[in-house]
């Protein structure tokens, strides 16, 4: 029996996930704001520092698996304290967590919006570590209005994922790091606007996604699932858009 550390495991992806974790006979560690094993806030460090003491309780120090996949899809400040720093805290809290497994393995939930228009001064403070002055900075760029706060705190995850998963602590230690970038997800929010066709076509204009359009929440379970499992041996510092095309659609063929 394997062991699943998953934030942001009380909806969506997080609790797709952690319910085909239990289908296939494995054991979840939950964490979230309610309704988990660990309730913890992880936009501040009280939290994050109380959801690896209790996940080390929980398990005795040792799991399997960690799915950074907790985020919040806001332009306030708090999403880069939860999506960025909270994801941060997470992998590098419970990385040594790891140790013991025999297939060890790490996923991200990113985002699509991590192609997005970004502000370099907050990515920059990010990457730094230095997270005071980036919330500042964030804060002041929170305007409802605007939309840079997300977007950035996708982008510096994957950048932190792409400059760590190669290193000693990760790879050097056998313990493959990836992520998922889903774009649209269907949720009981977001399924009213798509049962509207103009509502529908609108937000599809956006964001194209021509294979099979929004994507329910099981769709990046299975993703996560096989980037997790014991059968990925060699995947390593990648970032697998679920997004049914988008990324392809705005990018095209030219990264090749």
């Amino acid at each position: 029996m394997r062991t699943y550390v998953i934030t942001g495991a009380a909806s969506g992806v997080g609790k797709a996930t952690a319910d085909m974790v239990r289908a296939n006979g494995d054991k979840v560690i939950s964490v979230d704001l309610r309704d988990a094993d660990v309730i913890a806030d992880l936009s501040s460090k009280e939290g994050r520092e109380h959801m690896v003491a209790e996940v080390g309780r929980l398990t005795d120090g040792k799991i399997d698996v960690i799915v950074a996949n907790a985020g919040l899809s806001i332009n306030a400040s708090v999403a880069l304290a939860v999506n960025y720093f909270g994801a941060l805290a997470t992998l590098e809290g419970l990385r040594p967590y790891l140790a013991g497994s025999d297939s060890p393995r790490a996923v991200i939930t990113a985002s699509m919006a991590s192609l997005q228009p970004f502000n370099q001064e907050i990515l920059d403070l990010s990457l730094a570590g230095d997270e005071e002055a980036a919330m500042k900075v964030a804060e002041a760029n929170s305007d409802p209005a605007g939309y840079v706060n997300y977007p950035t705190s996708k982008r510096a995850l994957v950048r932190w994922m792409r400059e760590h998963a190669i290193s000693e602590e990760w790879a050097g230690a056998g313990i493959p790091l990836n992520a998922i970038a889903p774009a649209i997800i269907l949720t009981p929010m977001t399924e009213p606007i798509f049962a509207d066709p103009v509502q529908r076509e609108n937000m599809l204009s956006k964001v194209p996604m021509p294979l099979n359009g929004p994507a329910p929440a099981e769709a990046c379970a299975s993703a996560i699932m096989f980037l997790a499992s014991e059968a990925n041996t060699h995947i390593c510092g990648q970032v697998l858009f679920t997004d049914g095309g988008y990324e392809v659609s705005t990018r095209g063929a030219g990264q090749w």
